[in-house]
């Protein structure tokens, strides 16, 4: 545990090419509309993590523009993969070049927003220790554009409740090659949502995929395909009830 009460951890950060889609237009006020398939799971109001980050940008940066944001929400929310944090990421990105900021503003801001919303800045391979803010890029050239399956059973997670099963053992580092990486918030996961055991489980009987994991507390999980038809074709069999994306990593 750390001094702040958070966590001590490490992971490993890869992202997708597709995800939430955030756009943003001069304005005199900062407003937030919100669309898309999961808008009725996300607050819209103060407490919406994209109004939180354009607030902590003016802030910052010491200005009072405006933005009309609408955020088309794709992602389903409390899942594992980092969607509010990458929404934050790019209002930080997209606002600092509408309103013609220093980009050092939105490092400085991003920390505030959540342990991983400074990896999400980046978008990049990267390795997080501390709470998941101290990062190290690493190269994963093996992994560019790799077609990635990622399946959520449609149930939120909460984190608080995983780390609170979590046994607090540490299995030792995590090492320098990522196919020997483990996910040991798994174990605590499973046990609240069995769900999850089952999506793993399913996935990692699909044809051509190689590489099969819980994302961060869950309850997505993901497979790393040897093919994009290999993924298409598990895509179009995953169970009607699952969220499913399938998409390549960056």
């Amino acid at each position: 545990m750390l001094p702040d009460g958070r966590h001590a951890i490490e992971t490993l950060f890869a992202f997708c090419t597709d995800g939430d889609r955030l756009s943003a237009e001069p304005a005199d006020e900062l407003t937030l509309e919100v669309s898309g398939p999961f808008c009725s799971d996300l607050p819209a109001g103060e407490d919406n993590l994209v109004l939180k980050a354009a607030r902590g940008l003016r802030q910052s940066a010491g200005v009072t523009k405006g933005a009309a944001i609408s955020l088309e929400k794709r992602l389903p929310i409390a899942s594992g993969i980092g969607g509010g944090s990458a929404d934050a990421a790019a209002a930080l990105r997209l606002l600092t070049s509408l309103w013609g900021l220093d980009p050092k503003h939105a490092e400085a801001v991003a920390p505030s927003l959540g342990s991983d919303a400074l990896a999400c800045l980046l978008s990049l391979p990267a390795r997080g220790e501390g709470a998941g803010d101290v990062l190290t890029l690493v190269e994963l050239p093996e992994l560019s554009g790799a077609p990635v399956l990622l399946i959520n059973p449609r149930v939120p997670l909460s984190t608080a409740e995983v780390y609170a099963r979590w046994d607090g053992v540490d299995l030792g580092p995590l090492g320098d090659d990522w196919r020997n990486a483990r996910n040991d918030l798994e174990k605590p996961a499973i046990a609240l949502m069995p769900l999850i055991g089952a999506v793993e489980a399913w996935l990692a009987a699909q044809s051509g995929a190689n590489f099969t994991r819980m994302s961060g507390s869950g309850a997505t999980c993901f497979a790393i395909f040897d093919s994009e038809e290999r993924r298409d074709a598990a895509a179009d069999s995953v169970p009607r009830e699952w969220w499913r994306l399938a998409t390549f990593l960056r």
